[in-house]
């Protein structure tokens, strides 16, 4: 009768503290340059070292800029928080994929293509897009700087055991339908505090139909919706992916692992805390209008109306919009955009530059918009070179950056100015988020090309 949250719970459990919470043992840590100085700075004032360096991967990613990554960085913040992780790493004798390493990239895109996310594993990091690892079918989520240093001194963490949500979605997905509009559709109809204090395991034909990259774009917004962090049942997609990967199971232990692996799965009498079910066929390309992910739509619909709204919710209501520049029961297509970005930990991935090159393929980006297509990795960038998608993208008038988190957050050089607005493929819109004052509206990588070509707020569709 367990879920499948429950078996990767119950086997990591190293002791529960009477009316407390629970010590879980943690099987990966990672690491990136903005939660953890103050955590290895605590282990120094300690006199202690890590329990389990080699469990332990860091990575800068927030902060490296996306062009000139050979040259010392010229942001003096970025600067010292970046360097400060490289010298925590070595002191430590932490592996550290660093700045112009091969192996470096968003530590949420980094793991997995690397192997060092596995089923059954519990993943933490002080990011809460540590969800994202969860698609491979473990129990990962974000933690803060304090737990990241108990984690650093124990390999374990206290925490409290969240409610177990399954959220089914079935059928199948339409055309020019992407695992990001069905996670903004899960949003607008659940709000962002719809899965608070929950542990999601998505489950349904039209999720079992995702492939890893888009298991991946799922994972990462269960967040958006409050839950703690959400899961994917791994299957034969899983290990096919894994498969011959740097960090993955070799031998005879990859024929074990999947034994393994392949019980990683929710009973059928398993009991949820909370199910949900969704069709796949109600959904449509979506974008946001509002300052949270929750203020999505289908892109055919108009804003809603304050019609049947409290006061409380149309103040809200009113001063999101007020912000963004739009207006009650309007539509969005054919609204100018400014800004488009494709990359972060929610869309960096080869799927996601693929998707946008079939709209860009015999298109010209259109004139005054400024396109920033950043790869969430190296290895993403290598293979868009490998596949002629660079080629494609170049040929459309597009300019490939280096690797990072980018312009999903201000904290690069990547920002978008105030009141322009921004098509982006990350997770969070808002105010301020990609810049002060910028404006932003999350979408998939289809619906980001096609507002990149034509330079207003365009159904992909009419261009697939």
């Amino acid at each position: 009768m367990n879920t499948l949250f429950d078996k990767i719970w119950d086997a990591h459990i190293v002791q529960q503290v009477e009316d407390g919470p629970v010590q879980l043992y943690i099987d990966r840590l990672y690491c990136h340059e903005v939660t953890s100085p103050q955590a290895f700075e605590g282990l120094r004032q300690r006199g202690i070292k890590c329990l389990r360096p080699d469990h332990i991967y860091c990575m800068p990613d927030h902060n490296t800029p996306t062009h000139d990554q050979d040259k010392p960085i010229e942001d003096p913040v970025s600067k010292a928080q970046v360097d400060a992780l490289a010298r925590n790493a070595r002191d430590f004798g932490l592996t550290h994929f660093g700045m112009m390493d091969p192996r470096n990239g968003i530590i949420h895109v980094v793991g997995p293509e690397r192997g060092l996310t596995l089923p059954g594993m519990t993943i933490v990091c002080g990011d809460s897009h540590t969800s994202t690892h969860g698609a491979m079918g473990a129990v990962a989520f974000g933690i803060g700087t304090s737990e990241v240093e108990m984690v650093l001194a124990s390999q374990c963490i206290l925490q409290t055991r969240p409610k177990t949500m399954r959220i089914t979605i079935d059928g199948t997905l339409g055309r020019g339908v992407t695992a990001k509009d069905l996670a903004l559709y899960m949003m607008m109809k659940m709000t962002t505090s719809g899965a608070t204090g929950y542990f999601v395991e998505y489950a349904g034909s039209a999720v079992r139909a995702l492939s890893m990259e888009g298991r991946l774009t799922l994972c990462n917004l269960s967040i958006e919706m409050g839950a703690r962090g959400g899961m994917v049942a791994p299957d034969e997609v899983t290990f096919a992916y894994i498969k011959d990967r740097e960090y993955a199971p070799k031998g005879e232990d990859w024929e074990r692992a999947v034994a393994y692996w392949r019980t990683l799965r929710s009973d059928d009498d398993a009991v949820f805390d909370k199910e949900v079910r969704f069709d796949a066929a109600d959904i449509e390309p979506m974008i946001t209008y509002g300052t949270n992910p929750g203020m999505g739509m289908g892109i055919t619909q108009h804003i809603p109306t304050t019609e049947g709204m409290g006061e409380a919710a149309r103040t809200s209501f009113g001063k999101s919009l007020g912000y963004m520049g739009f207006q009650p029961g309007e539509a969005l297509q054919g609204k100018k955009i400014d800004y488009v970005f494709l990359g972060a930990c929610t869309n960096g991935r080869i799927e996601d530059f693929r998707a946008f090159a079939s709209i860009a393929r015999g298109r010209k980006k259109a004139e005054g918009v400024v396109a920033w297509l950043v790869p969430g990795s190296w290895a993403v960038d290598r293979q868009i070179c490998e596949e002629g998608l660079d080629k494609v993208l170049e040929a459309a008038g597009f300019e490939i950056r280096q690797p990072g988190c980018s312009a999903c957050l201000a904290m690069n050089d990547d920002k978008v100015p105030a009141g322009k607005y921004a098509v982006s493929t990350s997770n969070r819109n808002f105010e301020g988020r990609q810049g002060p004052g910028s404006r932003t509206l999350l979408a998939s990588p289809l619906t980001a090309a096609a507002a990149a070509v034509t330079g207003v707020i365009t159904d992909p569709r009419t261009l697939l």
